[in-house]
């Protein structure tokens, strides 16, 4: 009797949870290699000792990096380096970065005074990045993104040495590949969108653009991209046999547009994404930047919507990826926490940066069902979303994704600013959501497969992926 109560509630428990559980297709899995296994079985092994974990990961092949804005990718030491080259003045209240003349007793001295001046070097670091950040009076969201006010006059003529670092990084942490969101003409499309008149037809608007001098905007960022890239190389000695090991990272370009300006200065930044994706094979795409939660992102988010369908239909084949959902309850009212669906239907992304409102969104189930049916990514930015929205462990919806076969991949976001790298954003997935060596082999492959590279492009980064993991399992 008591072993057919027992039977009975077994299967009214399986019936439960085969009712409450998405319903994914069952895929044919490919049996794990012996080298797999091994290499599996020592991961396990070290999964709890954290500093083993972390020689472990950094060395295991990544993938790609789909969301690295290249201006914060940079480490705060490196921005002094560009302030003091650049000759500018910095604000020892603030931290502010400005143009001379530079008055120390006013308190703006030359940034070069940092030099001999420990308390004001430190807080240089402080003010430009997370480095030793405290909650108080200010958030750390109002703390990160007043970071790039700080210090964005540093990066003046710097476009080579910043690519000089991030790819040295990255494939210090066995990266292959990098798409980096970057304005390659540094606000230039923006400021001739603010110098018309808007206008609610997007084709005359369009027009307009294309008559006065956007191509040659378009053009002479490319030329300056050019000369950006020689540098990186010079820099890193490629081509020859000191070449540092980023001369190997595959780079493309996300055009990046600056959402939080006037909507006819958003408007002529995402044409010129578009334009730029058509006629420049290093930009496999765009993105739309800056906090969703400000006023204008807010307030003209549909309206950047209906301009993306519009140049979507026009430029079918560029590809787009948006931020979207890097909100909670605390920033902004309920009715607002619906970006993720939107960008989607409307917006045409094919990716999402953050998601981490999801469950918040109207009818998430539905939702995370079609995002997995038309297979669109999330990248998620583990110690992005930690810092700037407080949102981590269980709270945070990765392992939502994954148990709706919602494709993931890892991404550092800006990894200068937090401090951080694509290694430390492998273990803290490891150390808070118990993933397995195949979760990551998955993920790693995820970056690959849903970067915007071109079909040849992404198969051969494919098999190089493939390659460094066969030579990385040996190892074990």
């Amino acid at each position: 009797m008591l072993s057919r109560q027992i039977r009975g509630c077994a299967i009214f428990l399986l019936f439960i949870s085969s009712w409450a559980l998405p319903q994914t297709p069952a895929k044919k899995q490919t049996p794990a290699t012996g080298a797999e296994q091994k290499t599996s079985a020592y991961f396990e092994s070290v999964r709890h000792q954290p500093l083993l974990l972390e020689r472990f990961l950094r060395q295991m092949p990544k993938g790609g990096d789909l969301h690295n804005h290249l201006p914060g990718a940079i480490y705060a030491e490196s921005l002094v380096h560009y302030a003091v080259d650049n000759g500018l003045c910095v604000d020892r209240q603030t931290s502010v970065l400005s143009a001379p003349p530079c008055d120390s007793v006013k308190g703006r001295p030359e940034a070069r005074a940092a030099w001999e001046d420990p308390l004001l070097y430190n807080q240089m670091l402080d003010a430009f990045s997370m480095r030793q950040f405290h909650a108080g009076r200010e958030s750390g969201h109002d703390h990160f993104f007043a970071t790039f006010f700080k210090f964005w006059p540093a990066m003046d003529g710097h476009t080579g040495e910043m690519l000089a670092e991030v790819t040295s990084r990255s494939a210090a942490n066995h990266l292959q590949y990098l798409e980096l969101i970057f304005n390659p003409d540094w606000g230039e499309a923006g400021k001739l969108g603010a110098t018309l008149k808007w206008n609610d037809n997007f084709a005359a608007m369009r027009q307009q653009l294309l008559t006065t001098g956007l191509p040659q905007i378009i053009a002479e960022a490319g030329l300056k991209l050019d000369q950006a890239e020689s540098k990186q190389r010079e820099l890193l000695h490629c081509g020859t046999q000191q070449a540092d090991p980023g001369c190997g990272v595959q780079v493309r370009y996300l055009y990046e547009v600056a959402r939080g300006l006037p909507r006819k200065v958003v408007f002529a930044q995402i044409l010129a994404g578009f334009e730029m994706a058509s006629k420049d094979s290093r930009f496999v795409g765009l993105n739309l930047v800056m906090p969703e939660d400000w006023y204008v992102p807010i307030h003209d988010f549909n309206l950047h919507m209906k301009m993306l369908d519009y140049l979507h239909s026009v430029y079918p084949k560029v590809h787009i990826s948006l931020h979207a959902g890097e909100l909670t309850k605390d920033l902004v009212p309920p009715e607002e926490l619906f970006h993720i669906r939107e960008s989607i239907e409307q917006g045409h992304a094919e990716r999402i940066g953050h998601g981490v409102d999801i469950m918040q969104e109207k009818d998430p189930e539905e939702l995370l069902r079609l995002m997995a049916k038309n297979k669109v990514l999330v990248e998620i930015c583990l110690t992005s979303n930690d810092v700037i929205l407080g949102v981590s462990g269980m709270r945070h919806p990765l392992p939502i994704y994954l148990r709706y076969g919602v494709p993931v991949a890892l991404a550092t976001d800006d990894a200068g600013v937090s401090r951080s790298d694509i290694t430390q954003e492998f273990q803290r997935a490891v150390e808070t959501y118990h993933l397995s060596y195949a979760d990551l082999k998955k993920m790693a492959r995820a970056s690959i497969e849903y970067s915007f590279l071109p079909a040849i492009d992404k198969a051969r980064a494919q098999s190089t992926l493939g390659q460094a993991f066969v030579d990385f399992e040996k190892r074990f």
